[in-house]
């Protein structure tokens, strides 16, 4: 069992991660803007409201934790997520190094995953314009922060390129940095799953300081 901060918890990715650490025994402090929407009650959940950019409470309460999960997004349908992610998740990653925190996991993207050869998914025109924003911020921050990032041990978790509402089936293949497809060409995997894989590195600690992606 671990004492976990979730932060972004009651996201679509934040509340599978949830569950899943619920399910498994862990201890959850829960950061969210709007507690209302944590509706799940467990005697090992807590709740904090706090804002990200709040560096001061992001710091405090995570303090003493053995790990923190990302799963922070500033909403696809916001239109300043592009200026909102280059801002917020490296000050998440000030206050999770100022707490003491030795390892951070982070719900990726698939943007900066290769399709092809030398090809990143959101250079492939396959990203939809309404959407760009977000996979390119956080695309960013990856590959000019994270992967610059020798102090604290970092893991960044690129779903497939299709993330969607589905079974929990434990099965599925994990990879490095290329888009992972099924024998017809689809790249897909279920939250639920994801989350599995995401806790399943929570507890077993297979990467450092890389990226890994999930697929069918």
């Amino acid at each position: 069992m671990k004492n976990v901060v979730l932060i972004g918890a009651s996201g679509f990715v934040g509340t599978a991660i949830l569950s899943e650490l619920l399910n498994r025994g862990n201890k959850v402090t829960a950061v969210v803007r709007n507690p209302e929407k944590i509706t799940i009650s467990n005697s090992n959940l807590s709740v904090v409201k706090a804002d990200v950019s709040d560096v001061k409470t992001i710091t405090a309460t995570c303090k003493d934790k053995d790990v923190v999960i990302s799963a922070y997004n500033p909403g696809w349908t916001n239109p300043n997520i592009y200026e909102e992610t280059l801002k917020n998740y490296p000050l998440i990653l000030k206050a999770v190094k100022q707490a003491g925190i030795k390892r951070l996991l982070c719900v990726g993207g698939a943007g900066t995953l290769f399709c092809a050869p030398g090809l990143r998914v959101v250079d492939s025109g396959a990203i939809p314009a309404e959407i760009m924003g977000g996979v390119k911020s956080l695309g960013e921050f990856y590959l000019n922060t994270l992967c610059n990032e020798k102090e604290i041990d970092w893991v960044f978790f690129s779903p497939a390129r299709t993330l969607e509402p589905g079974q929990r089936t434990g099965k599925f293949r994990l990879g490095k940095d290329n888009l992972i497809v099924d024998e017809n060409g689809n790249s897909h995997i279920s939250v639920e799953d994801y989350a599995v894989a995401m806790v399943d590195e929570m507890e077993q600690a297979n990467h450092h300081r890389e990226r890994f992606t999930i697929g069918y």
